[in-house]
């Protein structure tokens, strides 16, 4: 083939470059218009971790000391959450005989409690359970793994404000060797559409204060009652000149705002007092 002329090597480079150009603008035109195409839904958050076992329960901070002593006197656990929703009624505990009942069903797992209980000497076990469903509460738990063995302690854990179950809690059996059965039985168990976790607690990792609240019925706190008597509670006189202090200094600053904006206005006579400002 004979070489090309130079004037006609140019022409055809040219032609070359601009079919180059041409193929990416279109390869970009297709890609804007993928993205275009997508359609944008609202995010769905990940799913939440398991729990584990909380080494040491901290107990919330109330909003003041007489209000806390007075809900105090109320609540029955000691746990607080960070993350406090609207009080929300409790959703009813569910029927037990919807439940199966594993211990009665599996022959193996039967005869390994029945070789557990007939230990002499036994140490306690305690177990930490996680992705606990509504509905399966504290009288619904002690008596589905009452058919395991002798449940002694057990405590689940709610939020301290609106009552409601933060899906983890704890179960003290009177043996250690049903608390390996129920662990191995239980764990990754599908109850009411939850996977449960069950895991053994040892026993050197077990906190003292774990079972404050513990075999205690929950009891709603009437916030609006505590809220009205510590309110309406009668104050002394010093109480009084206090608060009058503290209403009389913000009615100043914000005098003083409105006349560092250049208003001429006196807010003494819709204020808490007619006070004179003095320059």
């Amino acid at each position: 083939m004979a070489p090309l002329a130079p004037s006609k090597l140019k022409s055809t480079l040219k032609s070359k470059k601009m079919t180059s150009q041409a193929n990416t603008t279109a390869l970009d035109n297709v890609k804007s218009m993928t993205r275009s195409a997508v359609v944008t839904g609202p995010k769905r958050k990940a799913p939440a971790a398991p729990l584990e076992p909380e080494s040491e329960e901290q107990s919330g901070e109330g909003e003041g000391d007489d209000e806390e002593a007075h809900i105090q006197g109320f609540s029955t656990d000691e746990d607080s959450s960070d993350d406090d929703g609207d009080e929300a009624p409790e959703l009813p505990g569910i029927d037990l005989a919807k439940l199966p009942t594993v211990a009665k069903d599996d022959a193996t797992v039967k005869r390994r409690l029945d070789q557990a209980r007939k230990e002499t000497v036994r140490d306690r076990g305690v177990l930490f359970l996680g992705q606990i469903p509504h509905g399966f509460y504290e009288d619904e738990m002690r008596a589905y793994f009452s058919q395991f063995g002798d449940v002694t302690r057990l405590r689940l854990s709610r939020n301290k404000k609106t009552g409601r179950s933060k899906h983890y809690g704890f179960i003290e059996f009177d043996s250690a060797s049903v608390a390996q059965i129920v662990s191995e039985t239980m764990d990754n168990y599908l109850l009411m559409g939850n996977i449960l976790q069950c895991k053994v607690i040892p026993k050197e990792q077990v906190h003292p204060e774990l079972w404050v609240g513990a075999n205690r019925k929950w009891r709603t706190i009437p916030r609006d009652r505590v809220f009205r008597v510590q309110h309406n509670k009668p104050r002394t006189d010093e109480q009084r000149k206090r608060v009058e202090r503290k209403l009389l200094k913000k009615q100043e600053d914000r005098q003083a705002k409105i006349r560092a904006a250049g208003i001429d206005y006196d807010i003494g006579a819709a204020g808490y007092r007619s006070t004179t400002v003095t320059k």
